[in-house]
């Protein structure tokens, strides 16, 4: 007979529903299986609602599928929501859900746990140096102020920014310049499956605001001209020692700020008036205009769109329009790219997928606390979000030294 362990039925829903899965896709990730005409998802459902007790190895497949210390099935009642900071986002209407949210709190809990354990370790070996540009600044400060902190941290000539081949290698660029400045940067979209992928709109950017182990978190789901501009949104959040996720709507007057910051830093005032716009031309035209300058700079269209509706060049309408159009062709562009992936073999392998996500800065880190015996195998798997038997391999793409 099959020994059970008595829980509380609220603890498996809310672990189930936090790592975002319905009860079909959680009952065939825990090898949950029909039994006596009961289908396999009503058999957790007699779980989750206290009719049936889950075996202790039911349990331990929970623990992992939902990304739980096994643990947590013990304790008496749900632990409070995890803390994500300030939630910047304004969510559009219609495109949000509960497993949208659990989603994003699950993938903010890993990166905090990452961030904890890089703080961590850090410290074992006597490096946290605080980094006194986290919190240094106010948003009563002004823009000016904020902008000029920005371009003193990052010590960069935005020409050269232009200069890049194409937006890859300018988000490679800019992020090499923040990450020599003590900021981890992560590409990060899913949960390790793109079964659990997150929209842009939901999620597109988190900043850790920590004074020794600051983590940026960009939505790699986003377009890849967007990942610049999204970081460096990202570190104005850290200059003002705020730590909080952001969506691709604005509404919030830190939210403007922030963006206002971030894109006088990539297309000033003066560099703006190279793109001519008049009056009275039509939409489709001043589309093709923004689309053309933006490529030139490596910028996104929408980022381009945005500095040119704050400048008064196109009425808000018209920037809302285009914002659409950007959107759709965004998408169109996603779906063919992944139907021609299936028709393709070949591409980036896994370890050169996941290095260029978690950045030079970590991977250096990780290296460097290994040999020095601070970090174990296992450990540094966590930081880099992979399996122990993965680290070596990981480490061992593109250049870490």
């Amino acid at each position: 007979m099959r020994t059970t362990v008595k829980v509380n039925p609220e603890i498996l829903v809310w672990a189930r529903e936090t790592a975002g899965l319905t009860q079909e896709q959680a009952a065939r990730k825990v090898g949950i299986r029909a039994a006596r005409g009961v289908v396999a998802a009503d058999r957790l459902a007699e779980m989750e609602s206290g009719d049936a007790e889950p075996t202790r190895p039911t349990l331990i497949k929970m623990a992992k599928q939902y990304r739980r210390p096994l643990l947590t099935f013990y304790l008496s009642e749900p632990p409070r929501k995890g803390d994500r900071g300030t939630d910047f986002r304004t969510l559009p209407p219609g495109k949000y859900s509960v497993t949208d949210d659990a989603l994003v709190d699950t993938l903010i809990r890993e990166m905090q746990a990452r961030q904890s354990m890089v703080r961590a370790a850090l410290e074992d070996e006597d490096e946290a140096e605080p980094l006194d540009f986290i919190g240094s600044k106010k948003i009563s400060d002004g823009k000016k102020a904020v902008l000029r902190a920005l371009r003193a941290l990052l010590r960069m000539d935005i020409s050269s920014y232009y200069q890049q081949a194409d937006a890859n290698e300018a988000f490679a660029f800019i992020r090499q310049k923040a990450e020599d400045a003590g900021v981890f940067v992560i590409l990060q979209g899913d949960l390790g499956s793109y079964h659990t992928a997150i929209d842009g709109d939901i999620f597109r950017g988190f900043a850790l605001a920590d004074e020794v182990a600051p983590f940026v978190v960009i939505n790699a789901n986003d377009s890849r001209a967007a990942w610049s501009f999204t970081l460096l949104h990202e570190l104005v959040h850290l200059l003002l020692g705020q730590t909080g996720i952001d969506g691709s709507h604005i509404e919030s007057n830190t939210e403007r700020f922030c963006e206002d910051v971030a894109g006088e830093f990539l297309l000033s005032e003066l560099e703006l008036e190279f793109l001519e716009i008049p009056f009275d031309v039509d939409f489709e035209t001043v589309m093709e205009q923004i689309e053309n300058f933006a490529r030139d700079h490596n910028l996104s269209r929408k980022m381009v769109a945005y500095r040119a509706y704050r400048a008064g060049y196109i009425e808000h309408k018209v920037f809302n329009s285009l914002t659409t159009r950007f959107q759709e062709q965004w998408r169109k562009q996603q779906q063919l790219q992944r139907e021609r992936s299936r028709q393709q073999e070949g591409g980036p392998s896994f370890y050169v997928v996941r290095r260029h996500r978690i950045g030079n800065g970590l991977a250096k880190l990780v290296l460097r606390m290994m040999n020095a015996g601070t970090l174990a195998t296992s450990r540094a798997a966590v930081v880099l979000g992979v399996k122990p038997t993965q680290v070596d391999k990981l480490l061992g793409t593109g250049q870490v030294s």
